[in-house]
């Protein structure tokens, strides 16, 4: 197999469950627990309402600098 031939696509996701919502949120429990509970490879789940944690997040990923196969279109 290719790598990253089993995602969706091939670049990391950063989920930010929200406070805010539709529907029986809980002040973003639900959410955040459906993200965790996803298991997908390559999927960072941050806290709450935590913009800051997802920015430093997308920070730690953008020093690591392209990959070799980032070209690769899934």
């Amino acid at each position: 197999m290719e790598r990253g031939e089993l995602n969706l696509v091939s670049c990391p996701v950063i989920a930010i469950p929200t406070s805010v919502g539709y529907g029986a949120s809980f002040e973003g429990l639900t959410a955040l627990l459906a993200m965790l509970n996803s298991c997908a490879s390559g999927v960072s789940a941050v806290n709450i309402d935590n913009g800051f944690g997802a920015a430093y997040q997308a920070s730690l990923i953008n020093r690591l600098g392209p990959r070799d196969d980032a070209a690769i279109d899934v």
